[in-house]
């Protein structure tokens, strides 16, 4: 007769959980660091009282809002490599779709997180149950089946001996190095609770094998034959180089052969800043040489790159009518994009059997003389943003310059939303592979903070410097209440900037003169142009427990940086005025965004021409 456990859904479920490990290149790993929550009668007799149970086996974190755990849970797998994630759980209605939004940019930036929202009773008797939503046309659906089409597996159990069919699916998703994403399990409140004779060898240890995928072989000749005629080539580097561990591999490779690069934002750090060959930030937010070269390419090698309107600048980067893709990718779906040689398989390993089947292939000399140039003179333009001295209030540029210059090479600096990504793509000198964590896939605003706290557990031994704007620091500063609750020292620099900065330049560009995007009172005229809003930052991270300091000009700024790296048990926040008119310019770049066709305003009339002559840039690549 087979063993058996008597449990609840949910007592099977977390110990299942602390049984899972992964293993990559002969590294194991445990795969669970612990389970968020924020409980309610959806879970608290269920996932709460199991993660109770079970203490001993998996660790409990505390979250002050459900968007933010999930983001904590993102940002910590991300800097493992996807190697290791946490589980989030939340009660029912408005504590599962918290979690709507932290799972769309989990499936979208392609990072294992799993989420368990507590669901309606399946025995239905006492429905409408509180925070239920009815429908007149069905019984079987709820607020949970929002997840659907933003998670890559989502599952409801009715019954408990689902479980035994549903979490290897979820382990499989979970540890793909390609399938992944946000995991959905809907788990009602009543069933969470019920007893069932689970088989013991469920809850044995099992270790999840994390492939590294070879292309194939006809692929492979035939990118070789095409990097081969090609005079002009560019890499791509895209977060896939990070996720695989390929770094050394493609520095073996760009200097073997001779190609420069440009860095995705996701791939940024890819290679250090001053490599020669590296040309820096590519697309939309990119440098000058980057997109001169790409620009010129007639061919492109994306490695590891989902080549997002960012990255090709809306499909404007790669201008050479001629121009050819090869795509190293471990998703097929990317690797086939813009009708590229698709070579499927893992960045590292491809890298280096390309590498082999190119031999004594090598660029010319002018064109990697070209591309040191590029360097050099963009190294140059950095170090001028750097030391702007622009008064009386600091550009973001020099805060950006400031941090980086006082930051060691290991430490990481974070954010995610607004302007600040772009200046940081184009002007963070990274000096380490995991140096430079930016979430914009889904460029979430709110993830800035909690994504800290992720990046601190994942690495206790780094500094960790979040950037982030006010209107993202007042969409969700909740979880530095969480920072002080756990002991963790994250620097938070708050830029006020005195509304949304980013999104007025956008405004300004397409002539709606940063309509709707300053912190203003509103006027007798019904319009918020009135004077600006007395919000007190400072005040308000005090509050929560952080040690926090002011900074009102650069030699002050210098002052909080050095006495912020003293304090070692709690976040520190700096709080600094900027000034929102001093932009860093684009270089050589466009981003499509639509400008209305008709307006009797003459700045939108303007903005339409300068917008249909743009876009006769963009083209399909077949």
């Amino acid at each position: 007769m087979q063993e058996t456990h008597r449990l609840t859904t949910a007592q099977a479920l977390i110990l299942y959980l602390t049984q899972q490990y992964v293993e990559r290149d002969g590294v194991e790993h445990k795969f669970f660091a612990g389970v968020w929550g924020i409980f309610g009668h959806g879970n608290v007799a269920g996932v709460g009282q199991a993660l109770q149970q079970y203490a001993d086996k998996i660790r409990y974190y505390q979250s002050r809002n459900e968007q933010a755990q999930v983001h904590t849970a993102a940002a910590y797998t991300k800097h493992k490599n996807r190697l290791q994630t946490f589980a989030c759980t939340s009660s029912i209605g408005p504590g599962a779709t918290n979690m709507i939004t932290g799972a769309a940019m989990a499936t979208v930036n392609r990072l294992p997180v799993l989420l368990l929202p507590g669901d309606i009773f399946a025995e239905r008797i006492q429905a409408p149950v509180l925070q239920q939503l009815e429908n007149e046309h069905t019984q079987d659906i709820g607020v949970n089946d929002c997840f659907k089409p933003v998670s890559r597996y989502w599952d409801r159990i009715y019954r408990p001996e689902q479980l035994i069919s549903a979490l290897p699916q979820v382990m499989r998703v979970l540890t793909s190095p390609a399938d992944t994403g946000a995991v959905t399990l809907a788990l009602p409140q009543d069933v969470q609770t019920y007893a069932y004779d689970f088989p013991a060898e469920m809850f044995e240890k099992r270790v999840w094998h994390i492939p590294r995928n070879r292309p194939d072989l006809s692929a492979l000749q035939r990118a070789v034959s095409a990097i081969r005629s090609a005079r002009t080539p560019i890499i791509v580097a895209g977060g896939g180089v990070h996720y695989s561990e390929a770094q050394a591999a493609l520095r073996l490779f760009v200097e073997r052969h001779g190609i420069p690069v440009g860095e995705t934002q996701a791939g940024k750090g890819a290679l250090p800043y001053d490599h020669p060959l590296n040309l820096g930030a590519i697309g939309a937010t990119g440098t000058q040489g980057a997109n001169i070269i790409a620009r010129e390419a007639d061919l492109v090698i994306g490695v590891g790159t989902r080549y997002s309107d960012f990255t090709s600048a809306s499909n404007t980067a790669f201008q050479n009518p001629d121009v050819r893709f090869v795509n190293v990718n471990v998703f097929e779906f990317d690797a086939y994009k813009r009708g590229a040689i698709p070579l499927v398989g893992d960045a590292r390993v491809t890298l280096e059997e390309l590498s082999g089947a190119l031999g004594d292939y090598r660029t010319s000399a002018a064109l990697q003389a070209r591309a040191h140039q590029f360097n050099t003179e963009w190294d140059a333009e950095v170090e001028r943003i750097y030391h702007l001295e622009h008064e009386p209030l600091l550009s973001q540029g020099e805060v950006v310059g400031m941090i980086n210059t006082f930051s060691r090479p290991q430490d990481v600096v974070l954010c995610a939303a607004g302007s600040l990504p772009g200046d940081l793509h184009k002007l963070w000198r990274t000096r380490d592979p995991r140096g430079y964590h930016l979430e914009y896939g889904f460029s979430t605003m709110g993830y800035e903070i909690a994504g800290g706290m992720g990046v601190k557990l994942a690495d206790p031994s780094r500094e960790v410097y979040v950037m982030v704007g006010d209107g993202s620091f007042l969409m969700m500063s909740s979880e530095i209440v969480t920072m002080v609750q756990e002991q963790l020292k994250v620097t938070i620099i708050v830029l006020d900037n005195h509304g949304f900065a980013s999104i007025g330049g956008l405004s300004k560009s397409v002539g709606s003169d940063g309509f709707g995007t300053k912190y203003r009172y509103r006027t007798d005229s019904e319009a918020l142009d009135g004077e600006t809003l007395p919000i007190d930052f400072a005040k308000l991270c005090e509050g929560m427990g952080a040690y926090t300091l002011r900074a009102r000009d650069r030699a002050g700024f210098a002052r909080a940086l050095d006495e912020a790296r003293k304090i070692t048990d709690r976040p520190v926040c700096i709080v600094t005025e900027t000034d929102r008119r001093e932009r860093v310019g684009g270089y050589e770049s466009w981003w499509d965004v639509s400008v209305a066709e008709t307006s009797d305003n003459p700045d939108v009339q303007r903005a339409r021409e300068d917008y249909e002559e743009a876009k006769k840039r963009e083209r399909h690549y077949l």
